[in-house]
């Protein structure tokens, strides 16, 4: 039986099947193309749409907003597609092909930019300090942030967390043993714990509502900086690519290590905002979870993994770094946006 909700939404009402009590479940609607930003991201976009010849990668820069948003349109085509556009795109060979040309510029440019070849043990290390000065956008918030940033660094952070754990679901098939039964029982945890209303990507859609928010699958794309849409990419490109699985699992213990000091700083500055309880509930929710998550990634996630396939230690050092520096630079460009007193969002 279909009812119309409030806002117009079209909803089915269906019994559980565990409790068999009746309950509304939104229909899921793919999200419209984004507006492109340069010539990649226009043919991409036209492609998608049915005509025009693929652009070439050239020189493009990895880390600018055309470049970004071309290989973030044709990531989306493995997650929920796009309104109007064929499914059967996901596996289209020029499509694929051109992908894999934007990956290698982007993450030959990750590579670079990272340089050397610490130990996993530094690195990991360093994870487990947070500084006694500590900086970036949850200190920054906390310490006397105002709600307008506030509103636009959540809309930011919702081309993710409104699907939150997708990305390193990837790995699983791709994992053995130990490695990958203490992942899934992660992954149990964001998605939920078999309850769709605690589900992390569920939490942070109330999040973006009680924030007076769009809470709409990639309702902030075209407005979200290219710095967001890298740290997104990172996920996207390690978890789509066999050969690089212990890079998303490095990706994987980076974002649970650090995920629980800084959600409790968001916290914080929600409440001394008097935001709504949903917005503070989401990040509450981090930091008891993942201050669990953290040990069992590095001990039984990372460790069984390594004494499995010893050769991928490099590929697990890479995705803790990438991920620090792609998060560092979401940073730098929303903080420095903020100091001049302008919006971070991405503006034509």
């Amino acid at each position: 039986m279909s009812v119309r909700a409030a806002g117009g939404v079209v909803v089915d009402v269906v019994p559980s099947q565990v409790s068999g009590e009746r309950s509304a479940v939104e229909r899921v609607v793919s999200p419209p193309l984004p507006l492109p930003r340069g010539a990649l991201s226009e043919g991409v976009v036209a492609a998608l749409r049915g005509g025009g010849l693929l652009p070439a990668v050239g020189d493009q820069d990895p880390w600018g907003d055309d470049l970004q948003l071309a290989l973030h349109t044709l990531y989306e085509l493995h997650y929920r597609g796009f309104d109007g556009v064929d499914p059967d795109l996901e596996w289209d060979s020029r499509l694929l092909e051109l992908r894999g040309g934007l990956e290698r510029r982007f993450l030959g440019a990750v590579r670079d930019e990272l340089g050397g070849a610490p130990s996993l043990d530094e690195v990991l290390g360093e994870l487990l300090v947070e500084p006694v000065d500590g900086s970036g956008i949850s200190h920054h918030l906390k310490g006397g942030g105002e709600w307008w940033q506030m509103q636009e660094h959540l809309a930011h952070r919702s081309v993710y967390h409104l699907k939150e754990a997708d990305p390193h679901a990837w790995v699983i098939p791709r994992l053995t043993g130990r490695a990958k039964a203490a992942l899934v029982a992660v992954e149990f945890d964001e998605f939920g714990g078999g309850r769709p209303e605690r589900m992390h990507s569920e939490l942070y859609g109330r999040l973006l509502t009680g924030a007076g928010l769009s809470r709409e699958y990639l309702s902030y794309q075209d407005s979200a900086p290219a710095p967001m849409l890298a740290v997104v990419n990172l996920m996207s490109a390690f978890g789509l690519r066999r050969s690089l699985r212990g890079a998303l699992v490095g990706h994987f213990a980076a974002a649970e290590i650090t995920t629980a000091p800084s959600a409790k700083r968001m916290a914080a500055a929600l409440e001394r905002m008097g935001a709504h309880p949903d917005c503070v509930e989401f990040f509450t929710e981090h930091v008891e979870a993942d201050a669990v998550h953290e040990q069992v990634v590095r001990h039984d996630v990372i460790g069984d993994l390594l004494r499995r396939e010893p050769e991928l230690t490099q590929d697990v050092v890479l995705g803790v770094r990438a991920t620090e520096l792609v998060e560092g630079r979401y940073g730098e460009h929303v903080l420095g946006a903020w100091t001049r007193g302008e919006s971070s969002t991405y503006r034509r």
